[in-house]
Formats: C-alpha cells, structure tokens, sequence
C-alpha cells in the first residue's frame, strides 16, 4: 500500500503530487468515515493564502459534499482556529489545506476529528486503505441527500474571543509581528492590538505569492531587524499556517521553542500549574533544558520528532506544556495543536509578570551547542539499513564522545534528511561532522 500521510497530514506539490483529484477523494472517504455517529454532519474547511488553496478547497469540498456531509468554508483561517472552531462548533471534522512552512509550491491536508485532535494513525491508515483498495466502499449520495456547501465568514470571531478570554493586558509592550504573508495576516494585528500592544506588522498582507518566503518563523532577519530599529520589547514570527512561533527578543537574538518552552515551564512549575511537573519536547530539543529541568526540579519527556508525537504523550500522561524547538508549542489547557498566537500570548504573559527583558529570560536556558543540516535527497527509502551511512554515523559518535548525541531522520514532509549534532564542542567542529553525515546520505540516497 502506498503512503499519502506523514508525520503532518497529506503534503506535497500542489497540482502534482498533491492533486484536486486527491483532495476529492480523500474529502469523500473522510468525510463519511468522521460522519458516521453525527445526526447532522458538518464539516469545516481552513486554508492558508497559497494559490493552490482555493483549488484545493474546492475539490475537497466536493467530495464532502458528495459523501452527504454539509461543507462550512471559514476562507483563510489558521490551524489552530480550524481545530478550535471543530470542537467549538461541534463539527464532524475540520480540515486545514496548507503545507505549514513549505514553499509555496506545496500544500497539504490537516485532517481534525470532532474534537480538535490531528487524526490517529489507524484513522489514517483506515483512509489510505480506503483510497488504495477500496474506493468504492463510499456510498455516493444523490438528490436531497447530497451535502450543501456554506460559507461562514464570522466564525473566526469566536476563535478571537477565544484567545482574548485567556491573554493578558498587553499594554507597556511595543511590538512587532511578523504574519509571513500568512494564516495569521487575518488575526495577529487586531488581537495583538486589541489587548493594548503598540504593533509594527511585517508581512501581513494576505499574499500566496509571497507566503513565507524570506519572512516568518522560517526566516527572522527581517524581524530581528526591524524590533533593533524600532527599539521593540519582543518580536513575534509566525509560519504560514500559524501553529509554530519564534520569538526575537529585544536585542535581535532569536528566542526559539526551545527557550520559549523553558520560559513558560518554568514560570508554569513555579505557581504549581506545571502538570505533572513534567515537559514533554522531542529528541531535536537542546540538551539544556535537561539541565534546566533537573536545577529547577520538573522533568522532560522526549518523543519522535513531531507535533503529533507530543500531544499524544501529553494526552497518554496528562501533561499540559510540550512542544519542539521548531516553534510548535502545545498548551493542552486551552488547545488541542500548537497554536502560534496563543503560545506569543502565554510568553508575553511571563514576560508582563516578571517585568525581565525577553534576552533575561531566554538566558535561563544553557545550552549545549547544536547544530543542524538539512539535505536534500531523491529518496528517503532504505536509509537506516544503509552500511555506509551506519558507518559514517558511529565514526561521528565516536569522536564527539558519550556527551554528544548524533540525530538522523527524514523530514515528514519534505525530501531532505535533517542531521543534528550535540555536544561539547566548537560549532565548527560540529558542522564538519554534521557536514560528513549528510555527505554520506546524499551519496546514498540521491
């Protein structure tokens, strides 16, 4: 059986490998697969500004439709709003069309169940079952039976009001946001605003052509430039689809997931709202929170690389903070997926009450040096039972010592391998060996 999901949904390029065709299809089957317990399905369409999107919306709406099930457009809408408004509006099913940080040739499919959550991997490989072996298992409905499809412009409201109920007073704060051409061009500056911040906006015209291209939470140079020249307390960056945030704090000096999990653990810990004491990130975050956990007494938790993989370890555990050094933070009290806006929130909160600068408390972090390759492959296929890649990996491990970690993977969602390197040791000598790994996987796999 092929594989349409990845660690993110259904990616790739649009109108190539991510075609209308697909998205009919998989519209259809997830939409009579998620609709089964309700009385009056709906389920409720997002994207994000990329061109491919109203194409895209279109064909998954038509298979809604004709699997029986009402279709609710909310237009460019984040990810996070989409899975709120799912469980706020008691939807069968929500669906995001975009590829998140992707270029903009590419798009995806974020599939949520009735309750907000990213789909299981049985559902998932119920779907590609489903789509590979037995397309016609999906009744086609005809006449009054076929669903409508409405368009609902003020939902979002409700995701604002959302938002507003559990943010604090921002006023004192200067600041500036980067929306990267984005989900969040909608959002970011009237919330921001409305809650008292003075807001700089970059990038915050609505524009497919141009969605994180040179801007957003993939690329901060123009942010880090603009908070320096404008004198700003922080500046805030979002992705395409605004799940993930990166911070600058008000020196220019980027404050990544890493350093905003550490900030809002600790702060968390402190007041006894850190469930279970506990942390949950992924294997690509900095061994320094390890330190910072162990001096401040909570723990972390690591899961495979991935949103997902977080949420589901902190639902199996009842814990309420996680997240990735990417930028995806997870607060399971108010949100069922990393939310951009509400993570910006719950650091400008600890930021209000502490009365530091942002670089203060980012420094509470130390951290251990890292590095990160990305490289491109024609294939991700066979990769961890290469010998000549298993080669190059343990000579690395040997020599950056017991106190290093070496960390390969493939991307979920694009045709790169992403090689990371921690340890001890100088940034360039890191880089030589992350260089030398990577080397080895592009002999092997292009």
């Amino acid at each position: 059986m092929g594989k349409l999901f990845g660690t993110d949904g259904i990616r790739g390029v649009a109108n190539r490998e991510l075609t209308p065709e697909l998205a009919f299809s998989i519209g259809r089957i997830a939409a009579w697969l998620l609709s089964r317990e309700y009385e009056n399905p709906v389920f409720l369409i997002g994207r994000d500004t990329r061109l491919s999107g109203s194409m895209l919306e279109g064909s998954f709406m038509a298979g809604i439709t004709s699997a029986g099930v009402m279709a609710r457009l909310l237009g460019v809408a984040s990810t996070p709003a989409v899975a709120y408004l799912t469980r706020e509006l008691k939807a069968c099913a929500g669906v995001v069309i975009s590829a998140s940080h992707n270029p903009i040739e590419d798009n995806g499919l974020k599939i949520f169940n009735g309750s907000g959550f990213k789909l299981s991997d049985a559902l998932e490989d119920q779907i590609e079952e489903i789509y590979f072996n037995q397309p016609g298992v999906v009744p086609r409905f005809e006449g009054v039976s076929l669903g409508q499809a409405t368009t609902d412009g003020d939902a979002l409201e409700k995701y604002l009001t959302h938002l507003k109920s559990i943010a604090p007073s921002l006023e004192g704060l200067n600041l500036v946001a980067d929306c990267a051409h984005g989900a969040a061009c909608r959002v970011a500056g009237e919330l921001l605003q409305n809650l008292g911040a003075k807001v700089i906006m970059l990038h915050d015209d609505p524009d497919g052509n141009l969605i994180n291209v040179n801007c957003g939470a993939t690329d901060t140079a123009d942010l880090q430039r603009t908070v320096l020249e404008s004198g700003a307390s922080i500046g805030l960056a979002f992705d395409g689809d605004a799940d993930r945030l990166i911070a600058v704090d008000e020196k220019g000096a980027v404050v990544d997931g890493d350093a905003v999990m550490a900030i809002c653990a600790l702060d968390m810990a402190e007041k006894g709202l850190l469930k279970n004491n506990t942390l949950v990130t992924t294997v690509m975050s900095n061994g320094g929170l390890d330190i910072l956990a162990e001096k401040k007494g909570f723990k972390v938790i690591r899961t495979s690389v991935g949103d997902r993989y977080v949420l589901e370890k902190m639902v199996e555990g009842r814990y309420n903070l996680g997240g990735e050094q990417s930028g995806h933070v997870i607060f399971t009290d108010y949100a069922t997926t990393g939310d951009g806006l509400l993570t910006a929130l719950q650091l400008l909160k600890v930021v209000q009450a502490k009365q530091q600068p942002l670089s203060e408390l980012a420094n509470l972090i130390e951290r251990l040096p890292q590095v990160l390759v990305n490289q491109k492959v024609s294939t991700k296929e066979g990769w961890s039972d290469n010998s000549k890649i298993k080669a190059a990996i343990d000579k690395v491990e040997k020599e950056i010592g017991r106190h290093g970690r070496v960390l390969v993977r493939p991307s979920g969602t694009e045709p790169k391998f992403r090689v990371m390197l921690e340890a001890p040791l100088p940034n360039k000598k890191l880089e030589e060996y992350a260089q030398a790994v990577a080397k080895a996987i592009a002999e092997e796999q292009s």
